[in-house]
């Protein structure tokens, strides 16, 4: 197996940045713990290791789809899926925690969804496994 150590890190960048970030703009003080929840919202000690699962799944379907990619416009396509939902990701922390908007996080998080559907829809095209990998994020 010939593994693309520069896709390799670029994978795990785009999954690394997104986690950290997520967990740096994640403020659980006061307003957070006041705010009415759903009742089957998990425990927030749950959010980390599930999201660190989640974008380590997508960065390896990133991988796997980038190193099918068979011409430019293949990744300049895969490329451009994972640089939009890396836009919605890395949005929502900041609308919800920091901007204190949920009702701005709720439409936004419209749109990133849509962007993980893309992932799910498209990356098959490339890879069966890496539009695969995707369900998990599309499903939390």
């Amino acid at each position: 197996m010939d593994i693309d150590w520069t896709l390799v890190v670029m994978a795990a960048a785009w999954a690394i940045i997104l986690g950290g970030a997520g967990g740096f703009l994640t403020e659980i003080g006061e307003w957070y713990r006041n705010l009415e929840k759903p009742s089957w919202q998990p425990p927030d000690w749950l959010f980390g290791p599930v999201w660190t699962v989640i974008l380590g799944l997508s960065g390896w379907s990133f991988y796997l789809a980038s190193k099918e990619a068979t011409t430019t416009n293949d990744a300049l396509i895969i490329g451009g899926l994972f640089a939009v939902n890396f836009i919605f990701h890395f949005a929502w922390s900041p609308l919800f925690f920091k901007a204190k908007r949920p009702d701005w996080a709720l439409l936004e998080n419209v749109f990133l969804w849509l962007s993980v559907l893309s992932l799910v829809v498209v990356l098959p095209r490339y890879s069966q496994l890496a539009g695969q990998l995707n369900w998990a994020y599309l499903a939390w």
